[in-house]
């Protein structure tokens, strides 16, 4: 008993011994670390991590008037592989090499980019090699596909196990593609830098938010990271961009400037009482491939000679002094006049020109002549008072607009600037030369005239708003509160519509059965530089400039195309952009049907646009949306015919049995659903309608041969 007890007693001892060493030696340890070796671990730890990352935040959304969304941001990624991962080298890598066939043969079905004995290549180059980061795919990809891609042989087991690594990087895009694309902008590729252009550019402080700081550690072989300072979240702006009207603009200017091969091409559309840009097209001409496509933007940054949409403001200024009225009548000298050591001629000057012409006429006839002499007539010992009167309408002001990179206009003073001042000045000024007029101003001067005199600032930013909800609003904002005597404002109104109306309209094709029309036309031979006007080489500016409806204005307009070929007319060449951005935007905007929009229509009956050939039963639902009347024939299809006032220009569209159809004249989807039912391939080119087809209509259809269709 006695020997039990002593062998429990020593035992214990024992143990407690081992234990009171142990405890010792933690303790020891534990000094040894806090005192001794505290300043080698500390250094170690500090190894480990790495503080101060920036961490990005989201960029603010931009959105339409409507809401709609035009830029964002979304995540990006590029794809490595990390072939040195542990779970891939241990038992002499019987991981790696047991999927590698597998996943080599996923990976080319997935990018199909490579074969899957090509990727199988890669991958083992990469592991003998130990690559940390080997690249898979050179292209970003988006979430979905990453999440995808995670779903595949070997990666599906996760980062530790694959080595499957991603690189996030932020891409912006448009969901609706060009469309405002020079208004919306662009970032740079660095994103540090921000907004290059455009809104993005004009709200980047807005749009770009505030960076966070987040610390990364190693612990236990993996890198934790811990957010210090969140990010903060750029806000979102509202534009006032239409997506409708922008899409009308951009389809006007394009089905015109396409086959006048201009170099460039602007539409602008301003709602009148508010200021606001609808739509703002900026068109330019790829030298190579011949096509258009947004690259500047001329409305806000070109410094142009505006040529004859500035007589307006000559005439303006004529009839605020007072000296002259509409009625008063000029001798035109059959449009040839010297002035000087120069001589000014009028566009028919070859034809024998204008005899007499009453002021209102000279306006409509757009008579150089008859402008140079009304203002000289006033303004002849006083040119600074001339100029100080276009200053007074804002033309050589730099406007407060909400963009930036807008180019400032530029109008000499025969005093400020008498070094530049020539005898010839105040003629040549008066017509729209020796002036430098970007087109939103000419457009923010012939609003006023459509609001009553009331100039106010072009607005492109309704809203900012932080987590949907607002943080700040743009109003209207008045510059001028009234541009000149309302008796002035009257006739300059009166002239404007006899531009379109009148005895000699220059702007006679502008004239619309559903919407009335005042404005100007331009043309204005542009300067080669030093070699001045007279290089041998003939290129105009043409424009039109006005708004719609004349009676009771709800948008003004610009349009102006750079160096279009054939006989320059801005009636004919870009007064056609503004007549059918005119005639769709009331169609869409006005909520009735289309003939009530012209006060002055002769016809007492609808009058319905040109229709295209195609599905009859679309053409019967169209017609009841807009409430027109429209006696429609027992056919499932219909084709153009001569068009009669009061019904679409169709009639039946007979088909015969695997027989070529005649498609010319049809939409594209119509078109291609025809010609697809009958088993044939069908390639496009252009954008529009038919216009010509690689096969005779009545031959024979071949089964899964190919038919090529133009659209213009």
């Amino acid at each position: 008993m006695t020997d039990k007890r002593k062998d429990i007693v020593v035992r214990f001892g024992i143990v407690y011994l081992i234990m009171s060493v142990l405890f010792v030696l933690v303790i020891w340890k534990i000094v040894q670390i806090q005192f001794v070796e505290g300043d080698e671990w500390m250094k170690l730890a500090e190894k480990q991590k790495i503080t101060d990352i920036i961490v990005k935040p989201r960029r603010g959304n931009i959105y339409a008037t409507d809401g709609r969304l035009l830029a964002s941001s979304i995540p990006t990624y590029y794809i490595y592989m990390d072939t040195r991962a542990e779970a891939l080298r241990i038992d002499n890598g019987a991981l790696f090499y047991e999927k590698l066939d597998s996943v080599s043969t996923a990976l080319s079905e997935f990018f199909g980019d490579r074969s899957a004995r090509e990727y199988k290549q890669l991958l083992v180059k990469g592991y003998n090699k130990q690559t940390r980061n080997l690249m898979l795919y050179p292209k970003r990809i988006s979430y979905s596909q990453l999440k995808e891609l995670q779903k595949l042989p070997l990666f599906r087991m996760g980062r530790i196990k694959s080595g499957l690594v991603q690189r996030e990087y932020v891409r912006r895009v448009k969901p609706f593609g060009s469309l405002a694309s020079r208004t919306i902008g662009d970032v740079y590729a660095d994103e540090v830098k921000g907004g290059r252009s455009g809104l993005e550019a004009s709200f980047n402080d807005v749009l770009v938010g505030v960076n966070g700081v987040s610390t990364r550690q190693k612990v236990a072989n993996k890198y934790m990271e811990t957010t210090e300072v969140q990010p903060i979240d750029g806000m979102d702006i509202v534009s006032t961009i239409d997506v409708e009207l922008q899409d009308i603009a951009e389809k006007a200017l394009r089905d015109t400037i396409d086959g006048l091969g201009a170099n460039s091409g602007t539409v602008v559309l301003m709602e009148v009482a508010t200021g606001a840009i609808r739509a703002m097209v900026n068109l330019d001409r790829n030298p190579d491939t011949g096509d258009y496509f947004e690259n500047t933007n001329h409305a806000l940054r070109d410094q142009v000679e505006p040529g004859s949409t500035f007589k307006i403001a000559s005439l303006m200024a004529v009839l605020d002094e007072g000296k002259y009225k509409l009625s008063d009548e000029f001798d035109i000298h059959h449009g040839i006049y010297p002035i000087a050591n120069r001589v000014m001629r009028d566009h028919n000057a070859h034809r024998g020109g204008y005899e007499r012409l009453k002021v209102e006429e000279i306006i409509q006839a757009s008579s150089n002549v008859g402008t140079a002499k009304m203002v000289m007539g006033t303004f002849g010992d006083k040119p600074e008072k001339y100029i100080e009167k276009l200053y007074q309408y804002r033309l050589n002001d730099s406007l407060p607009i909400q963009m930036k990179g807008v180019a400032k206009p530029w109008i000499k003073h025969p005093k400020k600037d008498k070094d530049l001042w020539y005898k010839t000045s105040l003629a040549w000024i008066s017509i729209g030369y020796e002036t430098k007029i970007p087109p939103i101003y000419t457009l923010t001067f012939f609003n006023a005239i459509a609001n009553g005199g009331k100039m106010v600032k072009p607005l492109f930013v309704h809203e900012i708003r932080k987590n949907g909800m607002p943080v700040q609003s743009f109003t209207t904002e008045v510059m001028v509160e009234q541009i000149c005597k309302p008796s002035t404002l009257k006739d300059v109104q009166t002239a404007l519509r006899g531009v379109v109306e009148g005895k000699y309209a220059t702007a006679r094709n502008v004239k619309s059965d559903i919407v009335t029309v005042a404005g100007k036309t331009g043309t204005a031979l542009i300067s080669q530089g030093a070699a001045g006007y007279r290089s041998g080489q003939t290129k105009y500016n043409v424009s039109f400039a006005g708004y719609f409806p004349a009676e009771a204005p709800r948008y003004t307009c610009i349009v102006v195309l750079n160096a279009p070929s054939g006989i320059p007319s801005g009636g004919r060449m870009a007064g056609a952009v503004f007549k059918e951005v005119a005639e769709q935007t009331m169609i869409l905007k006005m909520q009735r049907s289309p003939e009530k929009n012209a006060a002055d229509t002769i016809h007492p009956k609808p009058h319905w646009p040109a229709t295209t050939g195609g599905n009859n039963l679309a053409l019967r639902k169209v017609s009841a949306e807009l409430d027109l009347p429209y006696t429609s024939p027992a056919c499932g299809w219909v084709k153009p015919c001569e068009q009669p006032l009061d019904q679409p220009g169709v009639e039946e569209f007979k088909l015969a049995r695997n027989r070529i159809p005649d498609v010319t004249g049809m939409g594209a989807k119509d078109a291609a659903y025809l010609l697809g039912n009958l088993g044939m391939n069908v390639r496009m080119s252009g954008r529009g309608k038919v216009v010509a087809q690689s096969r005779k209509p009545g031959t024979a259809v071949d089964k899964g041969g190919v038919i090529e269709i133009l659209l213009q």
